[in-house]
């Protein structure tokens, strides 16, 4: 009687590729992760920049310090929520010393922006929890504005 030799599957080789995927699938599984992580960071990251910027420009137009500073607060809140971005701290630091320049010589708002972002759905040991991200934007002040 002879024997049957089955295609593809040489002897004692059966049930190997069951045990190659088991043996690859956790580090497909924590690579994918590390991919989503990143892209998490990175994108709020851009984020606390874009709110930085978005402070600076809402310095640039007010009238006097003191507004400009609480526009610079209410525009980086807006900002943060119109990008889904939560963030556990939020510091926004005005530079007014422009305000200070006489009419008609140019002049500079600098805002420096740190926010905690809210990471705790992504916690895994070695991955930073709650990482700090911090933005900075120049935006001209208008030299003809009343003050």
């Amino acid at each position: 009687m002879r024997r049957r030799r089955r295609r593809g599957a040489v002897a004692g080789e059966r049930g190997s590729a069951a045990i190659e995927v088991a043996l690859w699938a956790p580090a497909i599984v924590l690579a994918l992760l590390a991919i989503y992580w990143t892209g998490r960071y990175v994108t709020a990251e851009f984020a606390v920049s874009e709110v930085a910027r978005n402070a600076a420009r809402a310095v640039s137009i007010a009238p006097d310090a003191a507004t400009a500073q609480a526009n610079a607060m209410t525009a980086a809140q807006e900002s943060l929520a119109s990008q889904d971005l939560r963030c556990l701290s939020l510091i926004v630091d005005v530079d007014v010393s422009g305000f200070a320049t006489p009419l008609g010589l140019p002049a500079n708002a600098r805002v420096d922006v740190s926010c905690t972002v809210d990471d705790s759905d992504l916690v895994w040991p070695g991955i930073p929890g709650n990482p700090t991200l911090t933005g900075d934007a120049v935006s001209p002040l208008d030299a003809y504005r009343s003050r």
